[in-house]
């Protein structure tokens, strides 16, 4: 039998994580909890849902004390709530890593997650839902330099400029200006600050970041979900 299952909702439908102590044995996904479970090649002694229980307040510690399962975070100003699968990434990024101190930029589906890390906590966060708009105005995957630039020094003229992109038809710059109007109103995220990004490919926000000649790693959910599975685990006695 294997150790234990990390289970919870995700894009693909519910994914459902095997583990023999620190180690990914395999994952799959299912239209249900059920579904998922009996997709795996052997039944499990113990199962931690993650997403599940009270999002913990900011700031908070990114590994839990304690619990069935591994909540999300929440904060009351700016409002905010950020998912369980991001707090698992963000044990996987910092497994290997575990006094780094600045603030990650997170793609979770439509939401872009700017969160400062100090001292193995997630001490606060602020939000955008750049990737939804970029989904909704039918932008491209990969944004214009040059819009970047543009609406990071002149976030207000946002809409006059995605009226120009979507006239033009210059779908690259309808991203990049939205992404710009990200960066300018983050600015006191990530300016001066040591950068990392997790985001699936092609991670345009380190596109940008880059652009503005701000030194950030880049890692996708998947590389971090084995040793953010470990972490957690451990953290829990599983």
């Amino acid at each position: 039998m294997t150790g234990w299952v990390a289970l919870g909702l995700a894009p693909e439908g519910v994914r459902a994580c095997a583990m023999k102590g620190g180690r990914l044995l395999e994952q799959v996904a299912a239209g249900s909890e059920s579904a998922a479970l009996e997709a795996l090649s052997e039944p499990a002694d113990r199962i931690l849902r993650i997403g599940d229980g009270t999002p913990a307040g900011l700031p908070a510690p990114i590994l839990p004390a304690s619990g069935p399962g591994l909540p999300g975070f929440s904060q009351k100003t700016p409002a905010d709530v950020i998912g369980g699968w991001v707090r698992l990434w963000l044990a996987g990024f910092l497994a290997s890593q575990p006094d780094w101190d600045g603030v990650i930029n997170v793609t979770e589906g439509p939401v872009s997650h700017w969160v400062h890390i100090s001292a193995g906590e997630a001490v606060s966060s602020q939000s955008f839902l750049t990737p939804r708009l970029v989904d909704a105005l039918g932008g491209a995957e990969t944004p214009d330099a040059d819009a970047i630039a543009d609406s990071l020094s002149r976030p207000e003229r946002l809409a006059a400029h995605l009226r120009a992109a979507e006239v033009s038809g210059n779908l690259q710059a309808l991203t990049g200006h939205l992404i710009g109007a990200e960066l300018a109103a983050a600015r006191a995220y990530w300016l001066g600050q040591q950068v990392a990004v997790i985001a699936p490919p092609p991670a345009p926000v380190a596109t940008a970041l880059k652009a503005q000649s701000v030194p950030c790693a880049t890692h996708t959910p998947d590389d971090l979900l084995a040793p953010g599975l470990a972490a957690v685990g451990k953290a829990l006695g599983l």
